[in-house]
């Protein structure tokens, strides 16, 4: 049984005890939420709930009073082996084999869907993450949040919010024009200015370009870095998309900043701002007032030149994902980019928003990789920086995503590029996917000895006795199975998908040590029966959490290692 179902059948509860008057409280103040836990003493039983202390007070009554009935009510039901009242009003449940085992049903008819919820339906959510500028190749600073932006909008869609992940191109500025030059020196055989860029790279994209637009060099000055630059920058960008296409990082917008200009968007942006009043003159400029809301000084939005600041741009990109239709605005930074949170909260203030509901702005930390002890700075390939395509050369796409995901964005992460290449228990990714794919083994080991149909969807359930998984060790498992769905809602409210990951490897160790506790096949003249059957679902439905799980974090799940 799942905490949601449990918490259900205690909402049920506590309306019929409320409409017969055992419990002084009216119905429509039974919370919405009920919190049912697992107890840290495992001799308390599955479950344990604090309801009655929570709704005592309303009530007018004793919450052991309140706990007592509701313990009564529910020892009717057939689902709970035990109901005990403790404390000062906690109650512990714990629930008969068959109703546990019942969860193993569930998990393998819904398959793919299993884990997904409402929890967050109804919220549109924009997801910005790596926005880098098309100047060059996807780097080390980029990685983590090419992974763990995914994975955080996996997880929102997967507890019912609708979700657009968008790459914001930074297509607009001087940073471009020296873009253009730097790409135009090296296609005429001069020296890379020196604010230019200096990369191995450049030169490949001027030769490529050359060997498709000859006639670039013949071409006025002017024209010509135009022409380099507008060639340079399309073939950066798809080279971008290549990258994370390989990482299986898809964004669903690709938004221009010049089409933030283009479009009219900036002007709309500031009309908003000036409705609201935060908008002043000062020094011939037009200022943002943005220390109205906990920034540290006010912004320039338009130079007394006339020209606008990319605060401008920010400002009409943030209006402008609210006027699309976006309740959420979520944006992931590196962690040089701490100045910008209240900066950017106080941008939403000054649109009329609340920035406490409308935006959210993520901090992620540096990732170092390190290599027999060392650290790795350079990149075989071009000799300088680290690029997303090095990881993914060095240690494959699966536990590149896998070890970029399973710690916490906020905290300095160090990789040792040793470990993520063994194929051991030490390895995190490898311990997951092995576990998957050994299920897969005895599932088609099952198959080719007759015992069970190849698809798992096609089982009949009425042929299985879930109440002969009674070992200790499948109890355990299926507890572990129910927690799936409430840890993937946890980890999209609080935009943290690590937590799924570090959930499927306790999975997995509860999985092999059922294994190798239970046996699920029969041996020499052994006879299946109704226990092996049973087994075989639970392993069905633990394979099936696994792949979700791995999905979410945009790993593979394989059926063979």
């Amino acid at each position: 049984m799942t905490p949601e179902l449990l918490a259900t059948a205690i909402r049920d509860a506590l309306a019929q005890l409320c409409a017969s008057g055992v419990i002084t409280v009216a119905a429509d103040a039974i919370p919405s939420e009920i919190t049912v836990e697992r107890p840290k003493n495992p001799d308390h039983g599955d479950w344990a709930t604090n309801i009655a202390l929570v709704i005592a007070k309303a009530a007018g009554q004793p919450p052991r009073q309140c706990a007592q009935a509701l313990a009564d009510h529910l020892s009717t039901n057939p689902a709970f082996d035990r109901i005990d009242v403790a404390g000062p009003g906690f109650i512990n449940l714990t629930i008969a084999a068959g109703a546990a085992a019942e969860l193993v049903h569930t998990i393998v008819r819904a398959g793919a869907h299993y884990g997904t919820s409402q929890t967050l339906e109804g919220q549109t959510i924009n997801v910005e993450f790596i926005s880098a500028n098309p100047t060059g190749p996807l780097h080390l600073g980029h990685t983590r949040w090419a992974v763990v932006g995914d994975a955080i909008s996996r997880v929102l869609r997967a507890a019912g919010a609708t979700v657009v992940k968008e790459f914001y191109i930074n297509d607009r500025g001087s940073q471009l024009d020296k873009f253009g030059a730097s790409i135009t020196a090296r296609a005429v055989g001069r020296e890379v200015p020196e604010d230019g860029y200096q990369g191995d790279y450049i030169a490949e994209l001027a030769a490529d370009i050359v060997a498709h637009h000859p006639e670039f060099l013949d071409l006025p000055e002017q024209e010509q870095m135009i022409a380099f630059r507008e060639a340079g920058y399309a073939r950066q960008l798809g080279l971008q998309r290549e990258t994370l296409e390989r990482f299986r990082t898809n964004f669903d917008v690709w938004y221009s900043e010049r089409s933030l200009h283009e479009s009219g968007a900036v002007d709309r942006g500031m009309s908003v701002l000036r409705e609201h009043g935060h908008m002043f003159e000062a020094d011939g400029a037009v200022w943002l007032r943005t220390t109205d809301f906990d920034d540290d000084k006010d912004r320039v939005l338009i130079k007394a030149d006339g020209s606008l600041t990319y605060f401008a741009s920010d400002t009409a990109y943030y209006v402008d994902k609210r006027v699309r239709g976006f309740d959420i605005c979520i944006y992931l930074l590196g962690a040089d980019h701490h100045g910008y949170v209240n900066r950017l909260r106080a941008v939403a203030a000054c649109a009329g928003d609340d920035p406490d509901a409308n935006i959210e702005v993520l901090i992620g930390q540096m990732v170092k990789m390190m290599r027999e002890g060392k650290e790795v700075r350079l990149s075989k390939r071009t000799g300088d920086m680290i690029t997303l395509d090095d990881l993914a050369d060095d240690v494959g796409v699966d536990a590149a995503r896998y070890s970029l995901v399973r710690y916490p964005a906020d905290s300095p992460l160090t990789l040792d590029l040793d470990l993520l290449v063994k194929q051991s228990n030490d390895n995190p990714v490898y311990y997951v996917q092995y576990a998957h794919a050994r299920i897969s083994s005895v599932l088609r080991t099952a198959a080719e000895l007759g015992f069970v149909p190849t698809l798992t969807a096609d089982w009949d359930a009425s042929l299985v006795d879930f109440s002969r998984l009674e070992h200790e060790r499948e109890a355990d498992l299926i507890a572990a199975l129910g927690e799936y769905s409430r840890t993937v809602a946890f980890a999209a409210q609080v935009r943290e998908p690590h937590r799924v990951a570090r959930y499927l490897e306790d999975l997995g160790a509860h999985y092999h040590r059922f294994y190798d506790a239970c046996r699920v096949l029969p041996r020499g003249e052994e006879e299946f029966g109704d226990v092996s059957l049973a087994r075989l679902w639970l392993c069905a439905a633990t394979r099936q959490v696994l792949a979700n799980g791995l999905e979410l974090m945009g790993v593979q799940a394989p059926e063979r290692m």
